[in-house]
């Protein structure tokens, strides 16, 4: 598996990759990554093998994305192929399935996801865009934030209210929405890491046609936490984090203080192995979920568990990263340029450093807040 990804992934979109400063991966390059593995069989291999899966078990899945990860290959389409892929083949029309499902197994497109809100991002309950049945179309009236890559998305999966007089969980469905709609206007957000990946997008009249409803009208919550329990599961970042951890492990081996390499300083020494044995367990934790271990409390307490674990390591990894290379961990490299300075003090693992660190901050925000995921432990684990 590790030859195989490494002959077919290009090295300038590796260089990239590891270049970048945060944890979104360039949807250009996603999308070309796509179409070359989808050559191999292996660009959905999480799917079912009826709507193009592998049919790996659980570890060969695992080694496959482990090695992707080290190989620096750009993530595969995450909305399309982690989120809204598994909502369509499980609740969408053959119709759909066949509209969408091989598009998103190709990297035609990029997606994006249209559900947070201003004032309603965790509590996605309350959301407030709506869409009102005409005919054979939605008007749909709104306005979404935190749209990843949305700039650079062809079409997006929303969610939207279409009932306002029932429960709140009740009134809700899920639209697939082309981006390029008249009345959508897509606005990037500045971030403090320099980069501008988050978007608002506005809805304003924007029509619908009914055949893009995913599912039934109404079942939208549904949907939506059978999406996010498949987003919380991968949220660990494990990958992410063993990465991250074997680049503190050579920056505390190449550092030095006094004369000697950091990893010989004890304070130092002992929050490596703190971090090493937690990321140790996450990924045992990761393995026990994907492999349907019983849970003798509840899958989706499980999935938040390991939403909590694995953001907070990525911070965790990434600001002992900046602590052990100092104050050159602030020079800001142009993301632009993957080539790497041959310069001594400057080696890979400078290279955007605290900006890296800076876009973590959000790790316990995207995907559902640390808060919110603290409550659904307490009430499904231990029914507080």
């Amino acid at each position: 598996m590790r030859e195989a990804i490494r002959a077919d992934l290009p090295k300038d979109m590796a260089a990239r990759q590891k270049a970048f400063s945060g944890n979104q991966s360039e949807a250009e390059d996603s999308l070309k990554w796509m179409g070359i593995l989808e050559k191999r069989g292996w660009s959905v291999p999480h799917w079912p093998v009826e709507h193009g899966g592998t049919g790996w078990s659980p570890m060969q899945l695992h080694i496959f994305n482990e090695e992707c990860a080290n190989a620096w290959a750009p993530d595969s389409c995450w909305g399309a192929t982690m989120m809204c892929g598994p909502v369509i083949y499980e609740f969408g029309s053959q119709e759909q399935k066949d509209r969408f499902l091989p598009a998103f197994r190709r990297g035609d497109y990029y997606l994006s996801q249209g559900f947070s809100e201003p004032g309603n991002g965790s509590d996605l309950a309350r959301l407030r865009t709506a869409a009102r049945r005409e005919g054979d179309k939605y008007i749909v009236n709104g306005q979404k934030i935190w749209t990843s890559v949305a700039y650079a998305a062809e079409w997006g999966f929303f969610l939207v209210r279409t009932n306002p007089d029932v429960k709140p969980q009740a009134g809700i469905s899920f639209l697939m929405i082309k981006l390029d709609s008249p009345g959508v206007t897509i606005r990037r957000i500045p971030q403090l890491n320099g980069e501008a990946d988050l978007c608002e997008v506005f809805l304003d009249s924007v029509e619908v046609p009914a055949e893009n409803l995913i599912g039934e009208e109404g079942m939208g919550w549904t949907y939506a936490k059978y999406l996010l329990d498949h987003e919380r599961t991968t949220s660990s970042f494990i990958f992410f984090n063993k990465r991250e951890m074997a680049r503190a492990k050579e920056i505390a081996r190449t550092e030095t203080r006094h004369g000697k390499p950091l990893i010989e300083d004890p304070v130092i020494h002992a929050r490596l192995m703190h971090l090493e044995a937690e990321v140790m367990a996450l990924e045992w934790s990761v393995m026990r979920e994907l492999c349907r271990e019983e849970f003798k409390y509840n899958s989706t307490a499980a999935a938040s568990t390991l939403k909590i674990a694995g953001s907070r390591l990525q911070q965790t990894i990434n600001e002992f990263q900046v602590d052990m290379i100092g104050v050159r961990a602030m020079r800001k490299f142009p993301f632009e340029v993957a080539d790497r300075t041959e310069a001594p003090l400057w080696p890979d693992y400078t290279e955007n450093a605290t900006p890296r660190a800076l876009v973590m901050r959000a790790a316990t925000i995207y995907g559902g807040t640390l808060q919110i995921q603290k409550g659904i432990i307490s009430k499904l684990a231990f029914d507080l």
